[in-house]
């Protein structure tokens, strides 16, 4: 495991020890970086205006569109870091 991956997966089980919820735009963030780490770009239907929650979901990834597997790893683990430091919320 290459050492971005175990960073990576180190962070994953960061983030469920915040010791607060991060705000609502941190959340996605975080959710369309994983996204794109874990899956690469966004593919599929985007959900309709129903799905309120899954549409700014879809769109955050999507918005991530050509960021490289290794560089939305690397901005998740600095993001949970500077959430588990207290800069960011």
């Amino acid at each position: 495991m290459t050492d971005i991956n175990a960073q990576f997966a180190q962070a994953q089980q960061d983030v469920k020890q915040l010791p607060e919820r991060p705000g609502n735009l941190t959340l996605l963030r975080l959710y369309a970086l994983f996204k794109q780490a874990s899956e690469g770009d966004a593919r599929g239907d985007k959900p309709g205006f129903t799905d309120i929650v899954g549409k700014y979901k879809y769109d955050a990834w999507a918005a991530l569109k050509g960021t490289a597997q290794e560089a939305a790893k690397q901005q998740y683990v600095e993001l949970v870091e500077s959430l588990k430091s207290g800069a960011a919320t």
